[in-house]
């Protein structure tokens, strides 16, 4: 079929939506909805069978909806309607939740329904579990919408609030004042609840030193009380790594991330590491470490390990997957530690909703240096990777469940074999934010899949489903379980390749493979020719990575869609636009990759 994808953004969702069509071989496009008139001609261009809407904050125009059947995915169960379903769900702790597949109408998520999926709710944060557990919803009443679009005899189902699987309500919109924490009366739960449900967006307004903040990144703390730094309600009582702890009634929360909101007239500001936007405010608070050793889960930590059966588990969960240049080493630190542990084999495993999406854009940018902070960041995580890469004396397995995006694929890349969950998108490129990349990606992503399948990737700056990476070889395995049952597995393999009776044999081979490419090319040279064209992506002032960086950081609206999305604004469209970008991009640059 000819389907349009009409999304406000080219978020997770929607990319997730994308490749789970192109691999059933539909005609996909896409059209960002900026306004009423470019959605209307891209649906003119296209003539699409039927419009998905994976992730919409705008009404579908009558003149669209009224001529097209127009399927809007909302993240909320039968009969829930309103702009903060999710929202609601978590801070109303909700056991169950769901997705719903609605036919536009004219009165907003009032259509009949096409489709529904529910799932189990768990303590995570909005991003966390639209992430995966919405995701992964969305995805299958997608799929159902079109099988039953595809059946002559299906009648969607009216929204009819007597029947007894009709659980859902019309909600208002969350304000601030719904979300907004009394540190004198709420529990640690009911504050978490509140950050979780506007974690990563809007956040929760906050008054610290009286000025107001977004609050984000919430840890529950359980432990402060023995090194006595209990405070009163709301205070401030210790940092940790960029994070602030504050006291609540019954213990204490620590906050990663703060936003200073914006007054009229000021320019507007965007999310970083909570101590570092309150710079000397804290400079007083003890700063209390963590050990990787530390086995407490109620702290917060970024980095842990463990050790079980002869494997090494090594965590890392970043917000948001961005890797700063101190995130960086200290993670280097960490594959540096756990090398040397006596164990056979290395797992790495990062966080539930991303893995790792490479250097930290939103600390280059605060920086009074960008390009030098640039310069340093991409340093940091080449040296992380490096100390992957040349790990001989144990086999390393990239365990991913979260979502991959440009230096993150290569740091997934390095390990000797990669894992994956069935429902994880990389985005294996950099062009879109101007850059050429580094961490060694001209090293590890040829070796999986050849010179100009890697080209292709690279500068098609298409997501990819694991699906297709598995059958390019950039995945070894697909795990289609998720969270617990994922580590299971993940274990099950791992401690069976650790008691493997050709573990030594394995073992061997990889050192002398890595002997070899040492002798056909160093590493030092791999990096030694990405970096040269990242200095000049950096320092060069008319660099397209400063404004992308930027746009970025500070999330500036679209203006157009990219022309790679938008095949039915193509001259070609009308001949092969049901090929993914990826396999028509012209095969006439060549890179220092050969």
């Amino acid at each position: 079929m000819k389907i349009l994808l009409l999304s406000s953004a080219y978020n997770g969702l929607t990319q997730r939506v994308h490749v789970e069509l192109l691999q059933r071989g539909h005609t996909v496009s896409i059209e960002v909805a900026i306004n009423e008139q470019t959605m209307l001609e891209g649906v003119q261009l296209f003539k699409p069978d039927i419009i998905l809407c994976p992730y919409l904050r705008h009404r579908i125009p009558e003149s669209i909806w009224r001529h097209y059947i127009c399927i809007v995915v909302h993240p909320g169960i039968k009969g829930d309607r309103g702009p903060s379903s999710l929202d609601w769900a978590i801070q109303n702790k909700e056991t169950e939740w769901g997705v719903t597949a609605l036919q536009a109408a004219e009165e907003m998520d009032a259509g009949d329904i096409w489709a529904t999926a529910t799932f189990k709710m768990r303590p995570g944060t909005k991003s966390s579990i639209y992430t995966v557990e919405v995701t992964e919803a969305a995805v299958k009443v997608v799929l159902q919408t079109l099988e039953r679009f595809q059946d002559a005899n299906f009648k969607p189902e009216l929204l009819n609030y007597s029947k007894p699987d009709v659980l859902g309500q019309l909600r208002p919109t969350m304000r601030q004042v719904d979300r907004s924490v009394d540190w004198q009366t709420d529990t640690t739960t009911t504050i978490l609840n509140k950050i979780y449900a506007a974690d990563s967006s809007p956040g929760v307004v906050d008054v610290i030193f009286g000025k107001e903040y977004y609050l984000y990144g919430a840890t529950r703390e359980s432990n402060l009380g023995e090194s006595n730094l209990l405070g009163e309600p709301g205070e401030l009582i210790a940092t940790r790594l960029g994070a602030i702890c504050r006291a609540t009634v019954d213990g204490a929360v620590w906050i990663s991330h703060l936003k200073r909101k914006a007054i009229n007239g000021d320019k507007p500001f965007f999310k970083l590491p909570a101590a570092m936007v309150l710079a000397d405010k804290v400079n007083d608070l003890p700063e209390i470490p963590v050990s990787i050793y530390h086995s407490t889960v109620n702290t917060f930590r970024e980095i842990w390990y463990e050790e079980k059966n002869a494997v090494g588990y090594l965590h890392f969960d970043f917000h948001n997957g961005a890797m700063s240049t101190e995130q960086c080493l200290r993670l280097r630190d960490a594959v540096v530690e756990a090398r040397n542990r006596p164990t056979r084999v290395l797992v790495l495993l990062g966080g539930r909703s991303a893995w790792s999406n490479g250097v930290h854009l939103n600390i280059i940018e605060a920086a009074s240096n960008p390009a030098e902070e640039s310069w340093h960041n991409i340093n940091a995580i080449d040296d992380l990777i490096y100390e992957i890469l040349t790990t001989t004396n144990k086999i390393t397995i990239a365990a991913v469940h979260g979502n991959a995006g440009a230096g993150g694929v290569p740091f997934a890349l390095a390990c000797d074999k990669v894992c994956v969950r069935s429902g994880v998108v990389f985005n294996p490129h950099y062009k879109s934010m101007g850059l050429y990349g580094s961490e060694y990606w001209t090293y590890t992503l040829p070796k999986r899949v050849g010179f100009e399948k890697a080209l292709e990737i690279t500068e098609a700056c298409m997501p990819m489903g694991m699906q297709e990476a598995k059958q390019l070889g950039l995945v070894d395995f697909i795990i289609p379980e998720m969270f617990t049952a994922f580590d299971h597995k993940i274990e099950m393999m791992t401690e069976s390749l650790a008691q493997s009776n050709n573990y030594d044999k394995i073992l061997e081979s990889k050192a002398k493979r890595r002997d070899h490419d040492e002798f056909v090319k160093p590493l030092k040279y791999y990096r030694q020719e990405e970096l040269r064209h990242m200095r000049e992506d950096f320092y060069k002032p008319n660099s397209p990575y400063n404004p992308a960086r930027k746009a970025f950081v500070y999330k500036t609206p679209a203006t157009e869609t990219p022309e790679r999305l938008a095949h039915h604004r193509h001259a070609e469209h009308f001949d092969n636009s049901v090929l993914p970008l990826r396999d028509r991009v012209a095969k006439t640059a060549r890179s220092v990759i050969q």
